[in-house]
């Protein structure tokens, strides 16, 4: 689309560079286009059934008459010879006019005219448009139809012998088919409708073309010229004057209009009006963007839009040239701001159809013979209220109605798509990163280069975007579109297409100024849409300039004569070059009308009456004072205080309306119950409400700046207060500064023996330096902003910023935000109010970047951990991924380890090699601290690892909980309830003496599985970016695998006083008890051997696996794989029913209270709706 705008002084000037005559050459002949035809056959094929014709071996096929072959066609003339601006492309113009070669047709075939556009591209990458009418001419030449006579006797003898062939040996058949047979009558019919053109009785037609090849894509202007030479020639009356005169008005008298301009001109027989957009408009657009949501639906349109931004091969197949043209021009001129970067070819001709072999991008159009065409128009809701809702019914416009209507479905659904990245990109500026080199050596090096902070882009952008704007991001489009940006700093370089978007990005940020609004996936309506209505609509009600007429030329007697029926060879001697005197030539056309445009200014403005001037008056002062911040100059002292103490009351109030809602959606319904807010307001997405939050401080801190620098001044300011600093670390020459602060709240980590970490502004800044992902100052400022919020020090860190007196009276002026005690003090109060909740808005959204872990291991102090002889290891796992095996130095117990962002923690691995004389482990807990975001995760186990010991198990899943860092708990207002935990060792140790098992009642155990299942109802209910961690439901501390266990245990008969109890011994007796009956021949209910079935392919899984997880481990993982395949409720069912209930359980036993079993089955069926994904660290090396 480039080339819409940068065309040369002289090219500017000229509506059309060319006018082409495209046809058959008499003087050569017919000539055969071997590829076009292989194209034709090999689709002709893949249309009946995907079966190849037997006849395709000669290399002919059946259904090919003479007429539909195809022939090849010639550019027959072009006016001029060349235009130096422009040379003349003979080749790709000769395909382009006629793509599928010469079409003949008889006078009873129909020969309406076809209308299609086409594109050239050039070498540089600029564009010229082709518009081409193709119709048809009788055939003069008798040789011509000679030839077609002697062709179809020739054919037709072919096809006779075929038919002969077969239906001889249909009769000579010993086995007659009558099916076989019965095909000879249609093939003979067939002949016969193919034999349908006799010299002496048919009149033979012949395809011809006429095009314009113009600098830019007046469509709708170049088929109305290219329709009224047409008719010129197939009207009983001559045109009034001769042919040459139009075209040599067309490419020498028409002017290209000016951008915001209108221009009238006279084709043959009536006026011709068109309009080029202002340079602060969309560009210029003129083929019916309606149309391709007629033809392709929303749905689809949407689809192909997608792939079309992610540089997907898009093919487009119809049976219509235009259609190609149209859907293609139109996907991609809604791709504004950017621009297709890659193979763009709407209209591929036959002969180059290897181009689709092409492993680059491509968006290309493929003509086809189906019928498939849709009509159902489905258009955006927001565009069918347009019509009623027209602007000005009484203007009188020079072009008719439907025009007008294909002008204002075109602005309409094109500023609905540029609305949408603008609001999208509203940002972008601030996150390219600009080169420190000089531009030839960017240019020369941009392959290996970043231009945009990607990560930092993405960290403010709502949920919903990502998946799509990760891959966006990583286009060449968007890559190109940045590079713009970067080569362009001033606006007399900048790309048109760069301006106009940037003008569209700064209002609206200047609007969010005035009226902060929340960054949402909601669509926000368009608001431009009237305005570049009423500019089409002005445009085309007064025309700014009306081109010199057609007029005879200095012909010799004799030429330009008129025969009707036929376009004839214009002469080239009048047509071969411009004027001597041309006007447009002499002087640009801007030039021209710049002084009409005052003079139109001005009239505008008189037509206002008073009220209405008034109006914008008024309308422009507002704007003026409060889109920006005020300006102090030339004001009263007075003025200048109350001025400057409004701006900074309402900052304050911005901030503490921005803390409450951040707050309110932190606590969702929660905080809707205590009555701090409406149910609507929540489910705006965390990242763009902390997006808008580093908006907010961005402002407070440019407020007052004796000089900026940078695009980020709060960053600016941190850096300044890390060099102070880092000074005068070095001038006391110790490591303990004022800026590292011994947080005694922080050491309170529940008797971790693990060394606090440090709390520091300026460590917290290094972290954000070290991450290479991030690029730009503003990136840098936003994720120092997320990762001081996570560790609930925002206001600690902001207060000791602005601690430093000096350098603020440094950095800003006396009236500045930051120099209002009270107001500071205020800001920095609400932003304390964040500590109430927990944020994980650093941990999820740099999802990619090394983070360090520290490990610690808790062995039991009383039972013999230094004797501990073999070598254990660990593997973390999180929401982000996992860590794999690592090794734990045995004779510390403790490791730091650096890998990719887990997220947060959710389960721990730990297990030993069972090596060494005491290959026993008894672990009291694990505890993992991330080392920037602080947060520790403490696991609890309080069981053995050993064979021989406990359950035998050498390896354990601990679930995690996230540790507090304070024990005063009284000073957190937070009332979510804490994570849950693996089962702790209080209950653990039953298993090894079951003297101090605390014994349930049945309703106690009922209430207990109840209370798990609602939990996992409760997980699946709710929004997806609040649901915890579903490990935590199931294998926690009350999580279902504990409430079945008590199932399971309760009345369980212990066969000697000390023994451990375990559940896995039944489930293994009940397993060989299953499995005996199938070798037995006694009958069973279908379903009843299903589920036996299940149930021992799962024991038998679970007891084949190469892991050492013990008894408890193991029925642990059957209870997880039965919730996720639901198979719970049947195995309840199944056990409960087994004879060796009556063995291993008590009378009073839960299990044989058919009526309490009944109940759990119930409740259990509730899991079957949910789809229960289970952790890979859970069912490793488990193959079902």
């Amino acid at each position: 689309m480039t080339a819409n705008n940068t065309t040369t002084t002289s090219s500017g000037c000229r509506f059309a560079d060319y006018f082409v005559i495209c046809g058959l050459d008499v003087e050569t002949g017919l000539e055969p286009d071997e590829l076009s035809a292989l194209c034709q056959l090999l689709q002709a094929s893949k249309g009946r059934d995907g079966r190849v014709s037997s006849s395709t071996d000669e290399g002919e096929n059946y259904e090919q008459s003479p007429l539909r072959r195809t022939f090849k066609s010639k550019v027959l003339a072009h006016y001029p010879e060349n235009v130096e601006w422009n040379p003349f492309d003979q080749d790709a113009v000769g395909m382009l006019c006629m793509p599928k070669g010469l079409s003949f047709k008889t006078q009873s075939d129909n020969r309406d005219p076809q209308f299609h556009s086409f594109i050239i591209t050039r070498e540089d990458g600029s564009r010229t448009y082709g518009f081409a009418l193709t119709f048809y001419e009788e055939v003069a030449s008798k040789q011509i139809c000679s030839a077609m006579q002697t062709l179809y006797h020739m054919h037709n003898a072919e096809q006779y012998d075929i038919l002969h062939t077969s239906s001889t040996i249909c009769i000579n058949s010993s086995e007659s088919n009558s099916d076989n047979c019965s095909d000879i009558p249609t093939g003979m019919t067939k002949l016969q409708r193919f034999n349908s053109y006799d010299i002496s009785k048919d009149t033979l037609y012949v395809s011809k073309c006429i095009c314009l090849i113009a600098p830019m894509p007046f469509m709708q202007a170049c088929k109305k010229v290219l329709e009224q030479l047409h008719q010129a020639v197939t009207s009983l009356q001559p045109p009034p004057l001769p042919l040459e005169s139009y075209v040599y008005n067309i490419l020498y008298e028409v002017p290209l209009p000016p951008a915001g301009r209108s221009l009238k001109f006279l084709g043959v027989y009536g006026p011709i009006v068109c309009q080029r957009p202002s340079t602060n408009e969309l560009p210029l657009f003129d083929f019916p963007i309606n149309e391709m949501f007629e033809l392709l639906g929303l749905e689809n349109v949407l689809q192909l839009f997608t792939c079309a931004l992610l540089e997907i091969q898009i093919l487009l197949y119809s049976q219509h040239y235009q259609r190609l043209m149209t859907v293609a021009e139109s996907i991609t001129t809604i791709l504004f701001p950017c621009q297709w970067q890659h193979v763009y070819v709407p209209i591929l001709p036959a002969s180059l159809l290897h181009f689709l072999d092409a492993p680059v991008p491509y968006l290309m159009g493929l003509h086809s013979n189906g019928q498939d065409d849709r009509s159902k128009l489905e258009l955006p809701q927001e565009l069918e209220v347009r019509e009623e809702a027209g602007s000005n019914k009484d203007l009188k416009v020079h072009c008719d109605k439907e025009e007008l209507k294909i002008h204002q479905l075109n602005i309409q659904i094109r500023e609905i798509f540029a609305n949408r990245f603008t609001q999208m990109f509203a940002d972008y500026e601030v996150f390219v990163i600009q080169p420190n080199q000089d531009k030839e050596s960017w240019f020369s090096n941009r392959e290996q280069m970043q231009n945009f902070d990607k990560a930092s882009f993405l960290s403010d952008q709502p949920e919903p975007y990502l998946p799509f704007l990760s891959r966006f991001l990583e286009t060449q489009m968007f890559a190109s579109f940045i590079d713009n940006k970067i080569m362009c700093h001033d606006d007399d370089d900048k790309d048109q297409i760069l301006k106009v978007f940037d003008a569209r990005v700064d209002k609206i940020r200047t609007l969010n100024v005035r009226t902060p609004t929340l960054r949402t996936s909601m669509y926000q309506k368009c608001t431009t849409i009237d305005a570049a209505e009423k500019a089409i609509e002005m445009r085309l009600a007064k025309i700014d300039h009306a081109a010199v007429h057609p007029h005879l030329l200095d012909m010799k007697i004799g030429q330009g004569k008129y025969e009707f029926g036929f376009f004839p060879k214009l002469q080239s001697d009048v047509l071969s070059s411009s004027p001597a005197s041309n006007k447009w030539v002499k002087r640009s056309a801007p030039a021209q009308w710049r002084r009409k445009d005052r003079q139109k200014q001005h009239t505008e403005h008189l037509h206002l009456d008073n009220d209405q001037r008034e109006k914008y008056i008024q309308e422009a002062r507002n704007l003026g004072t409060s889109m920006r911040q005020p300006k102090l100059s030339n004001l009263s002292p007075s003025v200048i205080a109350h001025t400057n103490w409004k701006f900074v009351e309402g900052l304050l109030k911005e901030c503490r309306n921005k803390t409450k809602r951040m707050l309110v959606e932190k606590m969702g319904r929660e905080a809707v119950e205590l009555g701090h807010g409406e149910v609507t307001i929540t489910g705006v997405e965390e990242n763009t409400l902390i997006a808008s939050l580093c908006d907010l401080l961005e402002r407070i801190w440019s407020h007052g700046l004796q000089v900026k620098q940078g695009k980020s001044a709060l960053w600016s300011h941190l850096l300044h207060y890390q060099e102070t600093k880092e000074k005068k670390e070095t001038v006391l020459g110790s490591t303990s500064s004022t800026g590292i602060i011994q947080d005694q709240e922080r050491r309170k980590f529940d008797g971790f023996a693990m060394p606090p970490l440090k709390v520091s502004l300026t460590q917290d800044m290094r972290h954000i330096q070290n991450i290479g992902e991030i690029k730009t100052d503003v990136g840098k400022a936003r994720a120092w902003v997320r990762l001081s919020m996570e560790k609930k020090l925002l206001s600690r860190h902001l207060k000791q910023l602005l601690s430093d007196h000096e350098l603020t009276k440094k950095l800003y002026k006396h009236y500045a935000f930051l120099r209002c005690d009270d107001e500071k003090e205020q800001f920095l109060y609400h932003l304390l109010s964040f500590n109430a909740v927990d944020y994980f808005c650093f941990t999820n959204v740099f999802t990619t970047i090394m983070i360090p872990y520290h490990v610690l291991v808790i062995p039991s102090k009383k039972l013999g951990g230094s004797m501990f002889t073999a070598n254990p290891w660990i593997c973390i796992s999180g929401e982000l991924g996992e860590t794999g095996i690592l090794q734990i130095p045995k004779s510390i117990l403790e490791m730091t380890f650096e890998c990719q962002n887990l997220g947060k923690l959710t389960t721990v691995l730990i297990g030993h090699d069972n090596s060494g004389l005491y290959a026993k482990w008894l672990v009291d807990y694990i505890v993992v601290r991330n080392e920037i975001t602080g947060h520790a995760y403490k696991f609890p186990c309080g069981r053995w690892l050993g064979k021989g010991v406990d359950d035998g198990s050498l390896e354990r899943i601990l679930v995690g909980e996230l540790a507090s860092a304070s024990q005063e708990t009284d000073e957190r207002h937070c009332r979510t309830p804490p994570l849950q935990q693996s089962p702790s060792m209080i209950r653990r140790f039953v298993n090894i003496t079951p003297t101090s098992r605390q014994k349930l009642n049945t309703g106690q155990i009922q209430e207990s599985v109840g209370e798990a299942i609602n939990g996992i109802v409760k997980h699946f209910h709710k929004p997806e970016k609040e649901r915890g961690s579903l490990m935590l439901l199931l294998c926690g501390e009350n999580g279902l695998v504990s409430a079945l266990e008590q199932v399971f245990h309760h009345g369980f008969k212990s066969p000697r006083l000390f023994k451990s109890i375990f559940i896995w011994d039944f489930m293994e007796k009940a397993y060989m008890y299953f499995e005996s009956l199938e070798h037995t021949d006694l009958a069973q209910e279908e379903n009843w051997q299903t589920r036996a079935k299940n149930f021992c392919k799962f024991v038998a899984a679970i007891n084949g696996a190469p892991r050492n997880i013990g008894k408890d481990g193991k029925f642990q993982l059957l209870v997880c794989l039965g919730a996720r395949d639901h198979l719970l409720h049947h195995w309840i069912a199944l056990l409960a029913d087994c004879p060796l209930i009556a063995q291993m359980y008590e009378d009073t036993a839960l299990i044989k209270d058919h009526t309490l079993v009944n109940s759990l089955i119930r409740v259990l069926q509730t899991l079957q709706e949910f789809n229960i994904t289970l952790e890979t660290s859970l069912v490793k090396g488990i193959e079902i």
